[in-house]
């Protein structure tokens, strides 16, 4: 496995042409790590980007471990970046398949890309709001400042639905701060923000570190998570592949919700967790 960094992180601030230009560098460096990957003989190559080290990824890596990826004829690689250049490497075709999340997806959907959703990992949303602990409850989040994944991020749409139905004008009465990936927590437990967006990893850290869990999108709204997708091309033209390689990514999540120490010891591996985290 590979880290690729995203040219995007450093110039948040530019604009037009210089976004299309590192979005090009992003799939132009992708495509060079993956030309330049050992192929294993006698196997379908499958590429496929993921976001982050979290949870809902390691079903992926523990296909590819427990030997369910080669026994349906593929040699898995993974390949790391953000969402949105993600998406741009997969109509590409430079990867098959990006985790890239349900935001990026609808963004880059709607202007009309040939992508469909292949899998969803959880049928309920497993992101948690957890804010300052001298915050009551959600009433009391009026005027405050909330870190988010993204001011056009889905979580951040599904948060303002759980703010209205607790009698907040979602669009005043509440500050969304984009901080950038995986920065909500320190930006709560900076002082920075009243409440974030978190994670199912980051939930516990800011539980211990001594915040309030003010509630539990799975329990508010009702959405999948956790989305996998491809190009209609792919669908179309590799319909054995792609049914192959659902089948062995269908074995490790069928085997991570019935052998608990499985589970552990991959978000251990996978994630570079402390294993009493994993445990939780």
């Amino acid at each position: 496995m590979a880290k690729i960094g995203n040219p995007l992180k450093q110039e948040r601030s530019i604009r037009g042409g210089s976004i299309a230009r590192g979005l090009t560098a992003s799939v132009s460096l992708i495509s060079c790590w993956l030309f330049l990957a050992t192929e294993v003989p006698g196997l379908e190559t499958i590429n496929i980007a993921i976001p982050t080290k979290s949870f809902q990824q390691v079903i992926y890596p523990l296909a590819q471990d427990k030997g369910y990826m080669r026994e349906e004829g593929i040699d898995l690689k993974i390949v790391f970046i953000e969402p949105t250049p993600s998406i741009q490497a997969l109509v590409a075709g430079s990867v098959h398949f990006t985790a890239a999340g349900t935001s990026a997806l609808i963004a880059i959907t709607k202007g009309g890309a040939p992508l469909k959703v292949a899998l969803a990992v959880n049928d309920r949303v497993h992101q948690w709001l957890l804010s300052k602990p001298g915050i009551a409850g959600p009433k009391d989040l009026k005027g405050k400042r909330i870190a988010t994944t993204g001011v056009a991020a889905i979580a951040t749409f599904m948060l303002k639905q759980i703010l209205a139905k607790h009698g907040l004008d979602p669009n005043k009465d509440a500050i969304y701060i984009d901080t950038g990936t995986n920065n909500q927590l320190p930006a709560l437990l900076a002082g920075v923000v009243d409440a974030a967006v978190l994670s199912v990893e980051q939930r516990y850290v800011g539980l211990d570190a001594g915040m309030k869990e003010m509630f539990y999108f799975g329990n508010e709204v009702k959405n999948s998570w956790g989305t996998l997708a491809t190009t209609d091309r792919f669908i179309k033209e590799q319909p054995k592949l792609l049914t192959a390689f659902m089948k062995a990514t269908l074995k490790a999540l069928r085997l991570l919700r019935q052998d608990r120490e499985t589970t552990i010891a991959a978000v251990v591996k996978f994630s570079s967790v402390e294993r009493t985290l994993a445990a939780r």
